[in-house]
């Protein structure tokens, strides 16, 4: 897919620039480089929060990347919810939401 394109895009519209990965799963380092931290999976979303979102057996080996606009989420489409489909949803694989401070 190409949600870590679509993501990395939205939050370069912010004025934040990422490097590039290939795969959604290995952004983690990228945000925190740019100032994200991790928050508790306890913790309500906010507005430019951004989901990396590990892959599951059977499923895209890149995992998911998507940001959330304070209502929804969005990756290279809009999600129903933070899970990008019913594979995740079921596999309900690691995940971690990255907030800018």
């Amino acid at each position: 897919g190409r949600c870590a394109e679509f993501t990395r895009k939205a939050i370069q519209a912010g004025g934040i620039t990422l490097g590039h990965t290939y795969h959604a799963k290995d952004y983690g380092p990228m945000l925190r480089s740019a100032g994200f931290t991790a928050i508790g999976t306890y913790e309500m979303p906010r507005e430019g929060d951004v989901i990396i979102i590990q892959p599951y057996a059977g499923g895209n080996p890149s995992g998911h990347m998507a940001i959330y606009d304070g209502t929804e989420w969005y990756s290279d489409f809009k999600q129903r919810d933070m899970w990008a489909g019913p594979g995740y949803r079921a596999a309900r694989p690691s995940y971690t939401i990255y907030r800018k401070n």
